[in-house]
Parts: structure tokens; C-alpha cells; sequence
């Protein structure tokens, strides 16, 4: 998808613009602890993956990077802002997040679907409102589900759907870095709808917008990332280009399987199997 505008997200991000601080988070729900002393910085133009084993604490990390969960110590900030002082209606136009799963309790057609994310900008229909849910829809390859009831839908396109709500939700033009933050976007989707979707959020990262993804193929997280975090109960282990941080003797050590990683023809030239 070409974007109709310029972000001027390289400039910002080379002034400090747009960047999201975790700092010293720590994160306990029902007296469980589930985040501990987590610091770490995510910048326009690049795409972080969150990635570890089932309750490593992924999925909490990105709703407290999304404003969504409260730390119970330390703070997230973007723009050097807490984001607790963001207003609700100006946070929402900056960033966007895709839940694991969005539940949907009346028949909207899938038009009316990604129109809600146009929601923080008040209620309006315009021109430029459709034309960037055509885009939306477009870009996640759905254009010919709009007239559709969402309901209807099976969970992969109920997926796409609910992407490209959030696609349109940070879509506005503006100088500021705009921020996706996916739980699991390749979830439901079959393989090619899986490199569709996260070819697109490269794409977009490397337009300027900032991109979070929570992801549990490691492959994936290879392929697509700039940067990956990740993590262990509750724990940043490591943080870095992918080639660090996927690193093998630490991803055995915290998945409790033998790893490797080989070489192939691939544009990353490696993957990870087991051992």
C-alpha cells in the first residue's frame, strides 16, 4: 500500500520525537507477579517484536505500552509524556492496538467495522474517511468483504478486518510518528495472509510509523523485525537486532528445547529449528 502522505517520522524519530519508554515497569494482577523492572525503548521506523513462551508476559507488556494496563511501579511514556497524562481521544489518534481476539456483538457490515476506528477523530463520514478505510481494507486484502456482515466472517477474515480497523484508526495525516501495536497479528491467518500482514507492518514501519508486534513464531520475528525483545517470566532477557537477541543457547535455555539456528537461502540467510 503507497502512503498518501509523509510522515516526516525520520526527522522526528532523529530528535527524540515519537519514541515509547518503558522505564523500570513492573506489573502484578490478582497478587501474581507478571512484569519485573522491564525497561526498554521502541522507535518510529522500526519494528519491535515481543516474543517468549506462553506467560512470559508479552501480551501485558504491550497493553501497559498501550496505555491500556496501569504498571504497578514505573511508567511508559511517548514523546517523553506519560502516558497517563495523555488525554484518551489524543492517545488514540497516535496509537493503535489489535487485541488477540475483538468481540462483536451486532452485525456490522465490515465497512461499518473499520469505519469505528475513524471514531477518535469524531463522527464523521467525509471523503477522506472512506478513502482511507478503502485503503485499510485494501491493504490487508479485503476490499471485496466490505458489503459483508462481520459476523459471518471466518476468524482469519474477521482478523483482517479488525487490522485494518486499526490501520485506519492512525491513518490520519500528521507530522507526529503514529504507533501500531499487534497482539498476535498473524493469528487465525493461514501462511500467505501471515506474510501479508506482516510484510505490511514492516512496510509501514519503514514509512515512519512506529510497530509493536507480539509474535510466537520466532521465524517470523526473524524475517520481519528490526528489533526484538525478548522475554521470560515476566523478565526482558535480551534486546537487540534479531540475530542477537534469538540468540540459540538462550532460547533453549528458556523454552526448554534444544535449539539451533541454520543457514538458507532466505533473505535473512538463517532460521531456528529444534536441535
Amino acid at each position: 500500500m503507497n502512503m498518501p502522505w509523509d510522515w516526516r517520522a525520520t526527522e522526528a524519530a532523529e530528535q527524540g520525537s515519537g519514541v515509547i519508554a518503558v522505564r523500570g515497569v513492573h506489573l502484578s494482577i490478582g497478587g501474581r507477579r507478571v512484569l519485573h523492572d522491564v525497561h526498554l525503548k521502541a522507535r518510529p521506523g522500526r519494528l519491535l517484536a515481543l516474543v517468549g513462551p506462553n506467560g512470559a508476559g508479552k501480551s501485558s507488556l504491550l497493553s501497559v505500552m498501550a496505555g491500556l494496563r496501569r504498571p504497578s511501579l514505573g511508567e511508559v511514556t511517548l514523546d517523553g509524556r506519560s502516558l497517563q497524562d495523555w488525554p484518551a481521544q489524543i492517545l488514540a489518534r497516535r496509537r493503535a492496538m489489535l487485541s488477540q481476539k475483538v468481540q462483536l456483538g451486532f452485525g456490522f457490515r465490515v465497512d461499518e467495522v473499520v469505519m469505528i476506528g475513524r471514531s477518535p477523530f469524531g463522527e464523521k463520514t467525509g471523503a477522506m474517511d472512506r478513502h482511507l478505510v478503502d485503503a485499510a481494507l485494501g491493504a490487508v486484502q479485503a476490499s471485496h468483504l466490505r458489503e459483508r456482515n462481520y459476523l459471518e466472517l471466518s476468524g482469519g477474515e474477521q482478523q483482517r478486518v479488525q487490522l485494518a480497523r486499526v490501520l485506519a484508526q492512525v491513518s490520519e495525516p500528521s507530522a507526529a510518528p503514529a504507533w501500531l501495536l499487534l497482539d498476535e497479528p498473524e493469528a487465525s491467518l493461514d501462511i500467505a495472509h501471515q506474510h501479508l500482514v506482516l510484510g505490511h507492518a514492516r512496510r509501514l514501519a519503514q514509512h515512519g510509523y512506529g510497530v509493536v508486534a507480539v509474535l510466537h513464531d520466532l521465524n517470523l520475528a526473524a524475517r520481519y523485525a528490526d528489533d526484538v525483545a525478548l522475554l521470560a517470566q515476566g523478565q526482558l532477557v535480551r534486546h537487540g537486532k534479531p540475530e542477537d537477541a534469538l540468540d540459540p543457547a538462550a532460547l533453549s535455555r528458556i523454552y526448554g528445547l534444544p535449539l539451533r539456528r541454520s543457514e538458507v537461502a532466505d533473505m535473512h540467510g538463517w532460521m531456528i529449528h529444534p536441535a
